[in-house]
């Protein structure tokens, strides 16, 4: 993993952020780097892991999948996090999973097309013999969404 990044590199996965189909003339224009200065930028940023992949990003409501909720999870023993992931990672809807501090171990994110859908997906995420309980919170409306990013010092 990298050890710092510089403003140019804040400037390069800023721009990705905002388009990752940017091409390298694109990037370099904005952060003011020729095109092949840019794609050894990039690749350096891919090859120390600070860019993981690049993905598209969709609308779950524009594919049906319009019921959210937030579940706490809460084992019994002790359960590694290797172990959680292979579990949470096996029902489809859970778009994210993290062991997290407090009384419950665990957070997931469900999306769904229904209700049925969703207590269909806890369901098989309670069905683990490690799991003792969940506590579920539907999601009434998303306020907005941030990518993770760089936050560097502004410009100007």
């Amino acid at each position: 993993m990298s050890t710092g990044l510089d403003d140019i590199d804040r400037k390069v996965l800023t721009c990705l952020m905002r388009d990752g189909r940017a091409t390298y003339a694109e990037i370099g224009q904005e952060v003011d780097l020729s095109a092949p200065a840019a794609k050894r930028r990039v690749d350096r940023l891919r090859a120390e892991g600070v860019i993981q992949g690049f993905t598209a990003v969709i609308d779950p409501s524009v594919v049906g999948w319009v019921t959210e909720a937030y579940v706490e999870v809460y084992c019994s023993g002790k359960v590694s996090p290797t172990q959680l992931r292979r579990q949470f990672q096996a029902v489809p809807e859970v778009i994210s999973a993290c062991t997290i501090s407090g009384s419950a171990d665990a957070m997931l994110h469900l999306v769904a097309e229904e209700v049925q859908d969703l207590e269909r997906a806890i369901g098989l995420v309670r069905n683990e013999d490690n799991i003792e309980q969940t506590r579920s919170a539907i999601v009434l409306s998303r306020l907005f969404d941030r990518p993770v990013g760089p936050r560097g010092r502004s410009e100007g």
